[in-house]
């Protein structure tokens, strides 16, 4: 749950798969003349929103995707851009009405998806050429290093928890559910994803493609936010790595334990690299937390029994690397680096130093460094090296969020993206130096809404450290209205993050937006309170079993504060919003803020903790956080503690107007919890209001439901804070 951050939101957007629909549609960017210098909700859904990029082998191009979205039509374009590596020629090479998607460089053309398939162009646009005829849609490839072979993936039938309706009923629309893991995210799981290579002939064309899981009912890359990144070629092209958790049914819903696993191209031979061939899997009870493994912490590394994902060979392929968490059921463990020697089998964690997230990571080419990733650490992603010795370094260290790595100019260089409160995602080319970090180069390649962004007044931002009630420091960010007046006192907004352990770093979003906050007028205090990565894993681990408790209180502490020492700040008019743990939060707090609160707003949080526990189809998660099923007489301290302290509970204290906002295709946090706050709110008396959206998930991807999202959010502040 914690991985709900813009850039999965965005890459959820790209998906060809979504855009069938949107064929007709020419959308292009929109050069908008604003009629004020405050950020409204048509400007953020004007913005392009760039993802994939690639530098072409020489260094001298880069390819990249970027969407374009129309309230009007409520749809949305991606298009393919490349951009010379001086920041000249920036040129869009899609002209027609159909999203293309996925560039990457092949033998010195680009190489993208249209339409299902898989094609081909020149740098410059010309020359498009269809290069696969699948009978199933490609949804996402890699070629081989020699160009010979590509990976494409195709969707299979899968019947593992839901039966297959006879053919005679052809029209029935129930699903027979036999097991667990029958829908996943926003979907109902019928189909999942395998890997399948394809030879590439002499004429360019891929033909003859076989399934690497032929057989296997597990899916690759894993749902629900996977991609090709879970795969990789070695550089001779004889084999690939994946990623796989090899489970089904109730043994999938419970289970974090995903390995890495090699595939002979010439053999057809596969080889887990994360567990030893004589390796049993324990029994458990899958009602019961999975925390006793923190007992067998050095065995847990050993066998790797969390998450270990996004493999990639070093340049010599005598090695690989992926991230690697060390427990079984824990989504939220510390992200390490495992570098793993493919002739000797030994496994080495190079980034231990480093007590926090490995989000994304490069092999270098340079002698100096063997790895570059990307981490957070005090609320900022920055960059890193970790050489051969094992020595690690900051290379950048920015008030931003960086969000992709990859190499350009023959690893001398690195192509990022990167993004933070006051500008959405644009490339940078970043030259480091590992010795002398303070030298490296950061210089801006695309600004793709500068058009924009120059019309908009920025709001002030601020570095605020608080002393919480046990007495240590949280690091609080402060964001100020543009052009605010110190001498004037304004709304003020507690955010709740969610997660519930995503970090409150630089991060941009297209809801919510601090910037969009700001410019309506309210200062936003945003607390990186306990349970947060980026101080470190016992900070980290303090919100696990004790939803309700510190993390809480630091949640308090960072507004009491705030009211206490910001003479700008109203404390009579105060509001707690917050999303997915951030909307339990506010769920939490309506029930226990002694009046601090004039206004709150939860979207998809949990309400009820004993129903969430069954609702939600990874049950990993509860298992984890909860520690405990609640119909277990025998459960733990923490997990009494948990079901004791549900928001549910407290309602007979709620005093406070609330909205609640919901969507009914959100099967993480199933769309019950939000209507039973709403119900419970309005038999009390209390002001309330319900924004459902039958169509959105866990997040709102469409454009005109984003635009009533901010519309609905600001009339209910403005209605009770102003």
């Amino acid at each position: 749950m914690k991985k709900l951050i813009t850039i999965v939101a965005l890459v959820a957007l790209m998906l060809p798969g979504s855009l069938k629909a949107q064929d007709e549609v020419k959308i292009g960017k929109q050069n908008i003349k604003l009629t004020s210098n405050l950020m409204t909700p048509e400007a953020l859904w004007a913005m392009g929103r760039i993802a994939t990029a690639e530098a072409s082998a020489d260094g001298k191009q880069i390819v990249y995707q970027v969407g374009y979205y129309s309230v009007k039509a409520n749809k949305s374009q991606q298009k393919i851009a490349v951009i010379n590596a001086d920041g000249t020629g920036n040129t869009t090479l899609t002209t027609g009405s159909k999203s293309e998607t996925d560039p990457t460089w092949i033998n010195g053309k680009i190489a993208f998806l249209t339409g299902g398939q898989l094609w081909t162009m020149n740098a410059d646009g010309s020359d498009r050429k269809q290069i696969s005829k699948t009978s199933k849609d490609i949804e996402g490839f890699k070629f081989s290093p020699d160009g010979k072979q590509v990976i494409l993936l195709h969707s299979i039938d899968f019947n593992e928890s839901i039966k297959k309706n006879p053919d005679d009923l052809p029209k029935a629309t129930g699903r027979l559910v036999t097991d667990l893991m029958y829908r996943h995210w926003d979907h109902y799981v019928e189909s999942i994803q395998h890997p399948f290579v394809y030879e590439v002939n002499s004429d360019g064309i891929a033909e003859n493609g076989t399934d690497i899981l032929e057989g296997e009912p597990f899916e690759c890359p894993m749902e629900p936010f996977g991609g090709i990144e879970q795969l990789a070629w070695s550089p001779d092209s004889k084999t690939i790595a994946y990623t796989c958790r090899k489970k089904t049914g109730r043994a999938y819903a419970i289970s974090t334990d995903s390995d890495i696993y090699i595939y002979n191209i010439g053999t057809r031979e596969t080889k887990n690299l994360c567990k030893p061939a004589d390796y049993v899997e324990p029994e458990v009870d899958p009602t019961k937390t999975m925390k006793y493994q923190k007992v067998n912490a050095e065995e847990n590394l050993v066998n790797n029994v969390g998450y270990d994902q996004n493999p990639q060979f070093s340049p010599d392929g005598k090695y690989i690397a992926w991230t690697s968490m060390q427990r079984n059921g824990y989504e939220a463990d510390r992200n390490r680096l495992c570098v793993y020697n493919l002739a000797t089998g030994e496994k080495k964690y190079v980034t231990e130093s480093f007590d926090s997230n490995v989000d994304a990571f490069v092999w270098s080419d340079s002698k100096d460094v063997m790895i570059y990733f990307i981490g957070v650490w005090h609320a900022t992603e920055n960059l890193y090296a970790v050489n051969w010795k094992g020595e690690l370094k900051q290379i950048t260290d920015t008030w931003d969020d960086f969000g992709s790595i990859s190499l350009m100019n023959n690893g001398k260089q690195l192509l990022m993206e990167r993004h933070n409160y006051t500008s959405p995602a644009d490339l940078y080319i970043v030259t480091p130096n590992f010795k002398k970090p303070e030298k490296t180069e950061i210089v801006q390649l695309t600004f793709e809404n500068k058009h924009i962004l120059d019309q908009l007044a920025k709001p002030t931002i601020q570095q605020r450290w608080v002393k919480t009630s046990d007495g240590k420091d949280m690091l609080t960010w402060i964001i100020l209205p543009p052009n605010y007046d110190p001498n004037k006192k304004y709304p003020t907004l507690l955010f709740c993050e969610g997660g519930p352990q995503s970090p409150v770093s630089q991060f941009w979003s297209y809801r919510w937006n601090f910037m969009i906050m700001a410019s309506n007028g309210y200062v936003i205090v945003a607390p990186n309170r306990r349970g947060l990565p980026g101080f470190g894993q016992e900070w980290l681990e303090e919100i696990s079993g004790d939803w309700t408790g510190q993390c809480m209180k630091d949640y308090l502490s960072a507004i009491d504060d705030a009211a206490k020492n910001l003479p700008y700040v109203d404390k009579e008019k105060l509001g707690a919003v917050g999303a997915s743990f951030g909307g339990f939060s506010v769920y939490y707090l309506a029930g226990h803020h002694d009046k601090r609160f004039k206004a709150f707003i939860a979207h998809d949080g949990a309400f009820n903790l004993e129903s969430m526990y069954t609702d939600t189809e990874e049950v990993f998660f509860s298992n984890w956080e909860y520690d405990d099923a609640y119909w277990n007489k025998d459960q733990t301290a923490n997990a009494t503690r948990t079901y004791e302290y549900s928001p549910h509970k407290f309602v007979d204290k709620w005093d406070t107007p609330i909205l609640c906002i919901h969507g009914e295709k959100d099967y993480r946090i199933v769309y019950n919890q939000g209507m039973g706050a709403f119900n419970a709110a309005r038999l009390r008396g209390i002001p309330a209001e319900l924004l459902i959206f039958p169509d959105e998930n866990h997040w709102v991807l469409k454009p005109q439901n984003g635009i009533l999202w901010q519309r609905t959010f600001f009339n209910w502040l403005d209605r009770w804070l102003k």
